[in-house]
């Protein structure tokens, strides 16, 4: 458990067996991330690649010289970071021990859909997603999945990963025995809400009984700029609907409140903003909260850095909290294995292929990658 009282941190790293090579997979499931560097001297590349890719970040002019520049400025700032959480983000380590907990999860009530195996598909850090999918297609697997682990759809998380894939397939052909399906988005999964309900529970009693149900339940996710909120991105809307249906499970014990964290850069974007919602609602009065990672299923440096370090205990020190406690993210717990396996089921035995959401574009969208890959998603899909 990752928690803070004023004055002690605690930071921990996921523990995970080895990954397992299945022999003659039959189902591949493609775990869509954008991943993390787990050493510090991989952090000016990963940078580097965010920067300057367009699906991800629009910036006005010179997309690769200007990309570049703020990916050598940001690194030694960055890279410091990773060393105060271990010298680097876990989450590849979480990716590998979700995707084995799933697959094990799924030749128990799925078998005759097994051998299942999961391929780690990251857009910035190896196992980069072109790897991945040569791996699929190496393994001859009759079915592939397509599987975003960002539970609420953004055109730039899962958005731009599934343009990558759509590129990908764009210089070669299609593998004509694999039959693809895609997850793109999952923010109200019955078994995902218990588990962070659950999560919710095992902190708030850390409390004193006599303020527990008035302890402020700070959802946080991280932010978007205004400007893609306006062209129709559903993301906002998604992560709203992740956290009422929690405070639903929880039968609204608490006052509760959705910020928006790791804003970058000095245009506008969504807020409220989390460290400045801690700042006001205690000048409000209100000394006690727990804080959830709501768009983060695996521990990452928004969590272990931003969310601990800087807001629970940095910035709650500062401002006069009395007690601050973070969830941890859903990691290993056996109702998220629950959810991820449920989530998946129904894409199996050529069931579901892909959602009719998926295939819109936003209102006001004006990048023509996604025009043409929801055009090929559609065809390769069906």
């Amino acid at each position: 458990m990752t928690l803070y009282n004023l004055g002690k941190t605690c930071l921990k790293f996921a523990s995970t067996s080895s990954f397992s090579t299945k022999v003659n997979p039959k189902t591949a499931i493609v775990m869509i991330n954008m991943g993390g560097p787990d050493t510090t001297d991989k952090v000016h590349d990963y940078l580097l690649r965010i920067m300057t890719d367009r699906d991800m970040i629009q910036l006005p002019v010179m997309q690769d010289k200007l990309g570049a520049w703020i990916a050598n400025r940001r690194t030694p700032e960055v890279q410091k970071k990773y060393e105060e959480i271990g010298g680097g983000s876990p989450i590849t380590k979480w990716t590998k021990l979700q995707g084995k907990l799933l697959c094990e999860e799924l030749d128990k009530v799925c078998p005759e859909t097994a051998p299942h195996k999961s391929y780690i598909a990251f857009r910035y850090v190896d196992p980069f997603t072109e790897t991945a999918l040569e791996e699929v297609e190496k393994d001859g697997v009759e079915r592939a999945i397509l599987f975003s682990q960002y539970p609420q759809y953004s055109c730039a998380t899962t958005g731009s990963s599934l343009n990558t894939i759509y590129k990908f397939y764009k210089k070669r052909t299609f593998p004509k025995n694999l039959k693809l399906s895609l997850i793109d988005r999952w923010p109200t999964n019955q078994f995902l809400v218990k588990t962070f309900a659950d999560l919710i529970q095992k902190e708030l009693k850390h409390f004193p009984e006599n303020i527990r149900n008035d302890v402020v339940i700070l959802f946080s996710a991280h932010s978007l700029p205004l400007k893609a909120v306006s062209r129709g991105d559903s993301y906002p809307s998604e992560v709203a609907a992740t956290a009422l249906a929690v405070m639903q499970e929880l039968n609204y014990s608490n006052p509760h409140q959705v910020c928006w964290q790791s804003k970058v850069g000095p245009l506008p974007w969504l807020g409220p903003f989390t460290d400045e919602a801690l700042k006001d609602f205690v000048k409000q009065g209100v000394k006690n909260f727990v804080m959830v990672p709501i768009a983060f299923v695996n521990e990452h440096i928004e969590t272990l850095h931003e969310m601990d370090i800087e807001y629970c205990h940095d910035l709650a020190k500062e401002i006069g909290v009395e007690q601050i406690r973070r969830v941890p993210a859903p990691n290993d717990h056996p109702l998220f294995i629950k959810a991820l396996a449920d989530v998946v089921k129904p894409y199996l035995n050529g069931g579901k292929k892909l959602s009719k959401k998926f295939l819109m574009r936003c209102p006001h969208c004006v990048n023509t990658n996604c025009l043409h890959s929801k055009k090929w998603y559609a065809n390769v899909c069906q």
